[in-house]
């Protein structure tokens, strides 16, 4: 007959938790990236969900209702810009606060203000830098306005 296997307790953080700061959409096409980013706002108090790549997270966007999405740049399929770029074409995802948090050339900064991306965190990162950063727009995270206009820019950047 089949062995019974008991979960390990390897996490010491809670994937949901209630009354939490808000739900984050992490794109990185890095599992080892990822899995940083998602820890470091855990134990902040955040929601997590990932995905690998743009095309990802167009499939997941609507079933996770994120307050934030993290967008890495250099991905396979759908690179990040290209997912900022169709996530601020779709009215639903319109309003929704987009972080790049990537090595960006100057170049990719101004196609990223461009698409609408509202703040830019460079790798390597500080954890508390990647908190602060995804706090602010969580907590500026609004509906669109009536008009429908979405400004680039709201959080500033991190990076220079």
């Amino acid at each position: 007959m089949g062995k019974t296997r008991t979960q390990p307790l390897r996490r010491t953080y809670s994937r949901s938790v209630s009354g939490a700061c808000g739900r984050v959409l992490v794109v990185d096409d890095n599992k080892v990236i990822r899995q940083l980013i998602r820890v470091n706002l855990e134990l902040e108090g955040f929601e997590v969900v990932t995905a690998s790549d743009g095309v990802e997270c167009l499939d997941l966007v609507h079933q996770v209702c994120p307050d934030v999405i993290t967008l890495d740049v250099v991905m396979p399929r759908l690179d990040g810009l290209q997912t900022a770029t169709r996530l601020r074409s779709d009215p639903r995802t319109r309003h929704l606060p987009l972080a790049i948090i990537s090595a960006c050339t100057p170049c990719e900064v101004d196609t990223g203000v461009a698409a609408g991306v509202d703040a830019f965190l460079a790798k390597p990162f500080e954890p508390s830098e990647l908190v602060r950063l995804v706090g602010e727009l969580a907590n500026q995270a609004e509906p669109p306005a009536a008009d429908g206009r979405q400004g680039a820019g709201r959080a500033g950047s991190a990076a220079g």
